[in-house]
């Protein structure tokens, strides 16, 4: 999409003045963090706000999970934005549902969409893919994660610059291997486990086989792009009581984050790529390219 796109015209009743008016991104809010890490870091909306460096006048938050009617009309709306949530797709809840239908019924104003974690999620069973809980349990910390084919040709995921990373399997020697991907801060144990028609993956791991999904305008990524090393490091902590009643080891969760700057390329890529804006930040060289060590 063209920049120009998201600009409207306007003339000024009093004076015939033209006004030029810029669309906002729409943060569709499925829910909140954690009081505590909200009270650090802000909730998600905020989250994605600082990533891509708008001004709060730039959003229209809408949540959703309080009531679907919260939802603006789509006139100014040049990009969307659904976040992620600490309600399961699975629980039916009713404002889910509706949520569904609505992105169903906005689908042909083709306005840039992308979902994250929980949003992925939902955009995936809106369409015609399924949720379920994971059959490996959770997937928590930095991961790694390759492009296929059709990420790397990608408009929007192929921006991201591959890095080398060397993978540490195991808890003994350990066999290492170098493998050309990026790093994403994840915390999620439900999984699209069938993908809409006509989706196509953009992204995956060993743990996860849809970590990003295309479909027409629409994207569905799963690692959180909102997050920074603290905020997973905070996330573990928080969920500490249940990842070792998994008989999961939080101190090695802890030595799998990495800091790393792909999360926050995406989110500004995606309000380039929807002519938001202009021109983005240029992330540091050392955060784009170089060999991070991940402890699987």
């Amino acid at each position: 999409m063209c920049s120009d796109d998201v600009f409207i015209t306007l003339i000024g009743k009093s004076y015939g003045k033209v006004v030029t008016v810029m669309k906002k991104l729409l943060i569709i809010k499925t829910g909140g963090t954690f009081p505590i890490i909200k009270g650090q870091f802000g909730d998600f909306e905020e989250m994605i706000r600082t990533a891509v460096d708008l001004k709060s006048e730039e959003v229209v938050v809408a949540p959703v999970y309080k009531g679907i009617e919260v939802l603006p009309a789509l006139e100014n709306i040049g990009a969307i934005i659904i976040t992620g949530s600490h309600s399961m797709v699975t629980d039916r809840e009713e404002w889910s549902e509706q949520l569904k239908v609505w992105l169903q019924q906005i689908v042909h104003f083709q306005i840039p969409t992308l979902g994250i974690c929980y949003g992925h999620q939902i955009l995936a069973e809106a369409f015609g893919g399924k949720v379920d809980d994971h059959p490996k349990g959770i997937e928590i910390g930095t991961t790694t994660i390759s492009f296929t084919e059709a990420g790397r040709e990608d408009t929007l995921i192929g921006c991201l610059s591959p890095v080398l990373y060397r993978s540490i399997k195991g808890s003994n020697q350990g066999i290492n291997e170098i493998i050309s991907g990026i790093v994403g801060h994840v915390t999620h144990s439900q999984t699209v486990v069938k993908l809409p028609k006509q989706a196509v993956v953009l992204a995956n791991n060993d743990f996860e086989q849809h970590h990003a999904f295309k479909l027409n305008h629409m994207y569905g990524v799963q690692f959180h792009q909102e997050f920074t090393a603290d905020i997973i490091h905070a996330y573990i902590d928080e969920q500490r009581a249940q990842l070792e009643a998994r008989g999961l080891c939080v101190d090695m969760i802890h030595k799998t984050v990495v800091d790393n700057e792909y999360g926050k390329q995406l989110l500004q890529q995606f309000i380039l790529h929807a002519g938001l804006k202009k021109e983005i930040p240029k992330v540091p060289s050392s955060a784009s390219n170089g060999i991070f060590t991940i402890h699987e």
